[in-house]
């Protein structure tokens, strides 16, 4: 950033954290830092005829450090092109943002149109980004077997100082239809030093036997941890723990008379938010403390999108809350998409169960959050700093 006085460049500044510019080279990451009073004693000593090099390089520097705008749709999984359920996360040690999902066969081309054999017997996708805009798969995620089970969903991602944690829903078989009495679920915990290699922690006990889709976040000297409960008739319900091991009973009453699932807890501009996928849409719950929640009359994504890829309704979504190096906070959905509605299905029956992964910033206006799914995205993940 130049600030000019009087006629003479009095203090400059450029910060380039990082981006990847994929229509120069692939994979190239940049980090260009020029910075302090130092830097203006040297350019005072090249000389002023270099200004114009100077600002060149300025002008090179700037068409790196701003946000890309993100294709549509943002990412499909290249074997069998059913991403959903993401929970993205920044990897510490390799300086990159990881995406994890379920990993639906949602190729798979199935005799019996009612037959689900294509969303179980699921891994864990993952793949990797500098910005967010720019996705490459690495493959399926090294879940250790002996605690989980053939079916994994809905991965939940949580950062703990030098340890990630992952809550993943795991179903013991491969089911044809749904709502199936011998289809168990339950959440299972693991942890990683990497996000490379998985171990084993603990399989929660929520006084249920069909359990999906957990949601974690830190409040104070605590962890609250929300779930859904098939049993209860998908209601929301949330447990506290003081060490992310040893959790409360599963409470009464659901935090909302709400049915839905996947729900994602956050925090941004100053209060909680939760977002749950209602299935006509993903329904916005408001908090002061996390405890008592306020649903806001409009629905996110529930009216499908006119760009090709993104024409139905938004599912469970999860958020990333990015400050960059002004301060300034940004919200950003990520949400999958049915295929459904695209000319592909007219002439594939199985083409509909495909699904993609999109984004949306999300917008807070008059005490609401709204996502205009419609409009281009600039994107910007920026790495997460200590609060």
């Amino acid at each position: 950033m130049f600030i000019l006085e009087e006629g003479y460049i009095n203090r400059w500044r450029i910060v380039l954290i990082w981006t990847k510019t994929h229509q120069l080279i692939n994979s190239l990451r940049l980090i260009f830092i020029l910075a302090g009073d130092w830097l203006v004693e040297q350019m005072y000593g090249v000389g002023m005829k270099h200004l114009g090099i100077l600002f060149l390089l300025v002008l090179l520097a700037g068409d790196f450090a701003t946000a890309a705008v993100a294709p549509v749709p943002l990412y499909r999984d290249p074997v069998f092109d059913g991403a959903a359920d993401v929970s993205i996360v920044w990897d510490k040690q390799q300086q990159q943002w990881r995406m994890f999902y379920t990993n639906r066969r949602a190729s798979l081309r199935l005799d019996d149109p009612k037959d689900v054999a294509w969303v179980h017997s699921t891994k864990i996708g993952v793949a990797v980004s500098q910005g967010g805009s720019q996705w490459q798969y690495q493959g399926t995620a090294n879940i250790p077997t002996e605690c989980t089970g053939e079916t994994l969903w809905a991965p939940e991602i949580f950062t703990d100082g030098n340890t990630y944690h992952m809550w993943l829903t795991v179903v013991p078989g491969i089911f044809h239809r749904w709502g199936e009495k011998e289809a168990k679920a339950f959440l299972v915990h693991l942890t990683s030093q990497d996000l490379n290699q998985w171990q084993c922690a603990d399989r929660l006990s929520l006084d249920s036997d069909r359990v999906i889709d957990a949601s974690v976040i830190k409040l104070d000297d605590q962890y609250r941890l929300w779930f859904k409960s098939e049993h209860a008739g998908s209601r929301i319900y949330a447990v506290n723990s003081p060490d992310l091991v040893h959790w409360s009973s599963r409470p009464e009453h659901p935090i909302l008379d709400l049915r839905g699932e996947g729900p994602k807890v956050f925090r941004f501009k100053g209060q909680y938010w939760m977002i749950v996928d209602v299935w006509k849409g993903l329904a916005v719950l408001r908090s002061d403390d996390a405890e008592n929640w306020q649903q806001q009359h409009t629905r996110l994504l529930a009216t499908p999108g006119i760009r090709p890829t993104d024409t139905a309704k938004g599912q469970h979504a999860d958020v990333v809350v990015s400050r960059g190096p002004d301060g300034d906070e940004k919200a950003y959905i990520f949400y999958f998409v049915h295929q459904s509605e695209e000319p592909e299905a007219k002439t594939s029956r199985s083409w509909g169960q495909r699904t993609v992964i999109q984004v949306a910033e999300l917008q807070y206006q008059n005490g609401e959050l709204i996502a205009e799914r419609n409009s281009p995205t600039d994107l910007a993940l920026y790495p997460p700093t200590a609060d």
